[in-house]
């Protein structure tokens, strides 16, 4: 009984083992599709070169900018330390609404109403009237409240302190810069965290786990890849503040 090797199908190189050459193309027949000219697109990409060019040429001969005096003053010992107490307030104050706006998420997912108003009257205040108010408001903080007592409720006081002593004008914007971003990052986070399936937490709780474990370990973790990217943002924009 003989056997015969079909031949190859028309439109396909063979590769042989005399010759060692590969097949160019798998499929025979198949259609190679070519992209289209883009006439438009190379024509808009010179239009906005061009224009960048002439923007950046405009910026530096110009001599109205006088660029020797800006980097003079840029440059200056007031303006560099300037930019590290803005660096310091930022990050102060991105931890300080971090931590607020966390609490206040969480007291927003409450069932107690208690809890629940607190937090939203919270966020109404601090998102509803402007960042640059509550700064004077907190920088007359040691005028408003020069002293504060700790004691019995209409009865002796237990000790009492100055606020001018531990409430500077570092501190005020410190504050005043976190909880106005708390009231924002609240309603970030607390999306974040209602992101999360509630199956998570049935099925966290079936395991015997307890509230605070299965948001410490189940949701937050989880909710931390919606809240990281706005966070991002609005460290941008306290940075800008």
């Amino acid at each position: 009984m003989s056997t015969q090797t079909p031949a190859p199908a028309s439109g396909a190189a063979s590769a042989g083992p005399a010759t060692g050459r590969r097949t160019a193309d798998p499929i025979p027949g198949r259609i190679r599709a070519k992209r289209s000219p883009r006439p438009g697109t190379w024509i808009s990409a010179v239009i906005v070169a061009l224009v960048a060019l002439g923007l950046i040429n405009f910026l530096i001969t110009n001599p109205v900018f006088d660029w020797p005096t800006v980097a003079t003053y840029i440059l200056d010992v007031k303006v560099v330390q300037g930019v590290g107490w803005t660096l310091l307030i930022t990050v102060l104050a991105m931890v300080l609404g971090t931590v607020v706006a966390l609490a206040a998420a969480i007291m927003r997912r409450s069932e107690n109403p208690v809890l629940r108003g607190v937090s939203w009257a919270y966020i109404f205040i601090f998102r509803g009237t402007p960042v640059y108010t509550q700064l004077v408001f907190w920088g007359l903080f040691t005028v408003i409240v020069p002293k504060i007592a700790l004691g019995v409720p209409f009865g002796p006081e237990w000790f009492s302190f100055s606020t001018r002593d531990y409430f500077p004008a570092f501190w005020a914007a410190v504050v005043g810069l976190g909880l106005n971003e708390g009231a924002y990052l609240a309603e970030i986070i607390r999306s974040g965290l209602n992101s999360v399936d509630k199956g998570q937490t049935e099925a966290s709780k079936a395991l015997g786990m307890g509230n605070g474990n299965i948001l410490r370990r189940i949701i937050i973790p989880q909710a931390m890849r919606v809240i990281v990217p706005p966070l991002g943002n609005e460290t941008i924009g306290m940075l800008k503040t």
